[in-house]
């Protein structure tokens, strides 16, 4: 969209073909876990194209990020519903996970065949460097937008600092900045009253704006969205049942990440811990050190980093087939994991937008919303200083003393390459202006160049 089209003009609403090759490309570039992906979203859907308000974007996020499962993929299904109804939402959110799930599948095939990771350095050195650039450009971005108060940026450090230096839960920050917000709202509005003083940006015309036409909830429809997407996510099981007699793998994986699909609050890394444990020691897919192998790998695909729940579907059915070849079984493998993992993601925004929706002007839910909204800023913040330290040096070490518990660099370790490439994405994004899409292929390039030579 041309940046000079008039301030007061609202964009023509895209069409549905228009919509599919932009959750495409989003679901091709989406690197650099939520953090990146939320970056992108950001940049291609409110501020190139203003196809959703700030506002609004902020209101879905916050609801997102209440919902277990991957943010940025219930995002994208979020604001797809909001422009194209049900198969909009369906087709952001596949095309967000289908990019990366090819990839997985091939890297997972070749880290079964061949058990190593090395040549994946080099071609994924430069991307990562170019990912942190688009993270810092649009933390920046949103945080101007976000945090317009005194009281929104005390939220938004003190969300930091209880996911950073304590290493606090998730849903725990994210509910209780809620909860401050009810309190703040009823109690002590002052508190943020910058905003209604004017002091917040008013949002730019958008297609999906104040005036955007409000969804309809009805039990009818919320009984509807729950046989069919609950059906589908059960299907496998019944397919499974069919074909096969007793336990077998296919069953423990598809029971396995359903529980799993229904507690990962926070993304991945939130459950990693215990995904290792189980996968290793109760049901022996994986190998001690081959989960952080997978984690590997899903760092260096587009799409969700949950996606390391697919590697690790394939490990467990490539490793115990039944009926075809180790190959074929972990394909099949990654692909029920897969499915489980995400079809209640679709479940949980069918079933509540339309709600969070017809509750925007609800003072007290607004009030939790926002003050989510101030906290996500601090999350976000969390997730790219973590992404940071991982692309910028070799060894990151946590001090735990007490309640601290704060990961910190080994300087010695800084890698002055990374560090390079990643002022020069900057450079490119802020500077030249270059595109997202341009900015990473360069990187690419670069960065598989100083790796191999």
């Amino acid at each position: 969209m041309n940046e000079k089209m008039a301030a007061g003009r609202v964009p023509a609403h895209p069409s549905f073909a228009e919509a599919v090759k932009v959750w495409a490309k989003i679901g091709l570039l989406s690197f650099g876990g939520p953090a990146g992906q939320i970056a992108l979203m950001h940049r291609e859907l409110v501020e190139e194209r203003r196809w959703i308000s700030e506002s609004r974007f902020l209101h879905a996020l916050n609801y997102c990020m209440l919902l277990p499962g991957p943010e940025a993929q219930q995002l994208a299904t979020y604001v797809g519903w909001l422009l194209h109804g049900t198969r909009g939402g369906v087709v952001a959110g596949t095309l967000f996970v289908i990019p990366g799930f090819f990839v997985i599948l091939a890297l997972s095939s070749a880290y079964a065949l061949f058990q190593q990771t090395d040549w994946l350095v080099s071609l994924f050195y430069g991307l990562k460097a170019a990912v942190l650039a688009i993270v810092v450009e649009a933390l920046v971005r949103l945080g101007r937008r976000a945090l317009k108060t005194g009281f929104d940026r005390f939220l938004a450090v003190l969300a930091f600092l209880a996911l950073f230096a304590f290493a606090l839960p998730f849903p725990l920050v994210v509910i209780a900045a809620g909860l401050i917000g009810v309190l703040v709202t009823r109690h002590a509005p002052s508190l943020r009253a910058g905003r209604a003083k004017g002091e917040r940006t008013p949002d730019l015309p958008s297609v999906i704006g104040a005036d955007f036409a409000e969804a309809q909830p009805s039990w009818r429809r919320a009984a509807t969205v729950i046989v069919l997407w609950g059906s589908l996510w059960v299907a496998p099981f019944v397919v499974i049942s069919v074909l096969l007699d007793g336990a077998n793998v296919y069953t423990d994986i598809g029971l396995f990440f359903s529980q799993m699909a229904v507690v990962t609050f926070g993304g991945a890394y939130a459950v990693l811990s215990y995904v290792a444990q189980q996968a290793v020691e109760t049901y022996h897919w994986l190998k001690p050190g081959e989960m952080l192998d997978g984690l590997a790998l899903a760092e260096t695909t587009p799409g969700p980093l949950v996606l390391v729940l697919s590697f690790v579907g394939f490990m467990g059915a490539y490793r115990t087939p039944i009926g075809v070849d180790a190959l074929t079984s972990g394909l099949f493998g990654a692909a029920l994991a897969t499915w489980v993992t995400f079809v209640p993601c679709f479940l949980w925004i069918f079933l509540g937008a339309p709600y969070i929706e017809r509750l925007r002007a609800n003072a007290a839910l607004s009030g939790a919303l926002s003050a989510i909204s101030a906290a996500v800023a601090g999350v976000i913040l969390n997730l790219a200083v973590w992404f940071g330290l991982h692309v910028l040096f070799d060894e990151v070490w946590r001090l735990d003393r007490g309640p601290l518990s704060i990961p910190y660099p080994n300087w010695p370790t800084l890698d002055a390459f990374a560090l390079g490439l990643t002022i020069a994405a900057a450079a490119l994004l802020l500077w030249w202006k270059r595109g997202i899409f341009q900015t990473l292929a360069i990187c690419a390039a670069a960065g598989w160049l100083l790796r191999s030579f």
